[in-house]
């Protein structure tokens, strides 16, 4: 199975080999993703989800054919999940073998991987001809035309057939002849295998003798046990036996060992190897195709990215869902997109302060923009309706944590720090994700770093939502405007949590936050409006 640089993930060796020496590959770490929720649905083992981030477009564009034909073609899925345990079963018989010097061992090892080999080569060749016709990718393409070139080619048919040979030969073993010389005193002086045999040797036991009354004329009658196996041995003493006899039966068996041996080694250990490294690769597209089949059986849009520039710094989302919260619903309920715009057309704004209800959808939304971007550079199809995006450089968020680092620096301190973090690393090309940043300390003392922080992101250019409580912020953003154009800063605008006829609507709007609206609704929600306090004090003094 020759396919020099092949890869699920990467179009080429180029790529593969640029990827792995840290080339387009973004500032996307495990902890962001553990606060955007994504390792709650998507957490592959055997390689960390934040190794696969790319921002090569071409890398993206490959990915996006592959999830494709997985998604169209079921069956091929089916493939993959029975190619992976073959593979384990490689994997544990290499290690197995690799803790043995026994050269028998090793030769009954080489032709049990030769099966294992040629059972994958099986299961490949018969999924890929179900699906042969539907398959649109690159990737599983040229994979199908390899299977289908060595499945049917007369070297497979020769490996087959030496391999039942050699099986053949090897299960049809049942006993051992030996021979032993004895000297003068009739003690053992030399001793050796005779004959290997196809079929056991009687025990010779008194019962057996009575049924077999042409016991004396059987060669393979026993008369006498040489060693009590299993009883009244020590372990030492089985390890030699053992060792005694398999090296006997290696010796008869050498050429057909050396011959054998050559095989694996010129040709099945490397198609082997080749496969087991795919293992990675495989989960990655399985676990992937699972996450997108399910937001799909819920009922949830998915779409193939418009892929803008990495320069351009768009993020375009129509009716965009967080698909962590897609997933936890129950049948009948239903998710409420939002249509997100970040550029710097005049329509929109780069970066975007949100307000809103407490329980309002500013979290949910906040984590569904960095989950999309997430998607976009794993290679995924991505949770809306229409998305033209660019790649990011990076992801940053700063979300409350409980694990604050406070003996030192405070509360404040210890977010005041995690913000400057974040403007080390961060440039024009990132994605930058603030959720209730500031929430440790009174309105005024946040309000005013808020607004430092917000002019700081406007001159780096970036893409960026701060959710906040901070309603008075918005009073501050034409001020902050008008700073920041006069060196180049990009544009901040205000998006608003909806509240429609007193209800939390989930929507996401553009409009300047009203305060008072959210202190209304959350005190109508508790009985603490003027009127219910007076109806509660009247009931109280009756």
């Amino acid at each position: 199975m020759k396919l020099e640089n092949f890869s699920l993930l990467y179009p080429d060796g180029k790529t593969q080999q640029d990827h792995l020496a840290g080339v387009s590959v973004p500032d996307i770490d495990m902890y962001t993703l553990q606060e955007l929720g994504m390792l709650e649905f998507f957490n592959p083992k055997s390689t960390p989800a934040a190794e696969h981030f790319t921002t090569d477009p071409a890398v993206i564009a490959y990915r996006n054919q592959t999830f494709s034909d997985l998604l169209n073609n079921p069956s091929l899925l089916d493939t993959l999940h029975r190619l992976v345990p073959v593979l384990q079963d490689i994997t544990e018989l290499r290690r197995l073998e690799s803790d043995s010097d026994d050269d028998t061992a090793s030769y009954l090892s080489s032709m049990t991987e030769i099966e294992l080999y040629i059972t994958c080569v099986d299961i490949l060749h018969k999924g890929m001809t179900e699906v042969k016709s539907n398959l649109r990718g690159t990737a599983f393409k040229r994979l199908c035309d390899c299977v289908m070139d060595l499945a049917e080619s007369d070297y497979y048919r020769e490996l087959n057939q030496k391999l039942t040979e050699l099986t053949r030969r090897v299960r049809e073993i049942k006993s051992v002849t030996i021979g032993v010389n004895l000297d003068a005193q009739l003690r053992p002086a030399q001793a050796g295998v005779l004959s290997i045999n196809a079929q056991p040797f009687k025990s010779g036991e008194v019962l057996e003798k009575i049924l077999r009354l042409n016991f004396k004329d059987d060669e393979y009658t026993c008369i006498a046990s040489l060693v009590p196996f299993g009883k009244k041995q020590t372990d030492n003493q089985k390890t030699a036996l053992s060792l005694a006899f398999n090296s006997a039966i290696g010796e008869v068996y050498k050429s057909s060992l050396r011959s054998w041996k050559k095989i694996v080694q010129t040709y099945v250990l490397e198609n082997t190897d080749f496969l087991l490294g795919l293992m990675p690769e495989i989960e990655f597209v399985v676990k992937g195709t699972q996450l997108q089949q399910q937001l799909l059986n819920k009922g949830c849009p998915l779409c193939a990215p418009t892929l803008r520039p990495m320069e351009d710094n768009i993020f375009r989302a129509t009716e965009l869902y967080n698909p962590a919260v897609a997933l936890k619903l129950r049948d009948g309920e239903e998710i409420v997109p939002n249509d997100i715009y970040f550029d710097d057309s005049p329509e929109n704004a780069m970066i975007y302060v949100l307000t809103g209800p407490n329980r309002g959808g500013k979290s949910v939304i906040t984590c569904a923009i960095g989950l999309c971007q997430a998607m976009l550079q794993l290679g995924m199809y991505l949770p809306a309706k229409v998305c033209e995006i660019s790649p990011a450089d990076g992801i940053f968020t700063h979300f409350p944590t409980g694990a604050d680092d406070t003996i030192d620096k405070g509360r404040l301190g210890e977010e005041c720090a995690r913000l400057g973090e974040i403007f080390d690393a961060v440039t024009a090309h990132s994605l930058v994700l603030l959720d209730e940043s500031l929430s440790s300390t009174g309105s005024f003392e946040a309000s005013y770093i808020a607004a430092e922080v917000l002019a700081g992101l406007a001159q780096a250019g970036c893409r960026c939502l701060f959710s906040t409580h901070l309603h008075e912020l918005a009073s501050e953003i034409d001020r902050i405007n008008e700073e920041s154009a006069k060196n180049g800063g990009v544009k901040i605008d205000t998006l608003v949590a909806g509240i429609e006829e007193g209800k939390r609507s989930f929507r996401i709007i553009r409009a300047k936050p009203d305060g008072k609206s959210y202190a209304r609704d959350i005190a109508e929600r508790y009985g603490l409006t003027y009127q219910n306090i007076l109806e509660k004090i009247k009931k109280s003094c009756l």
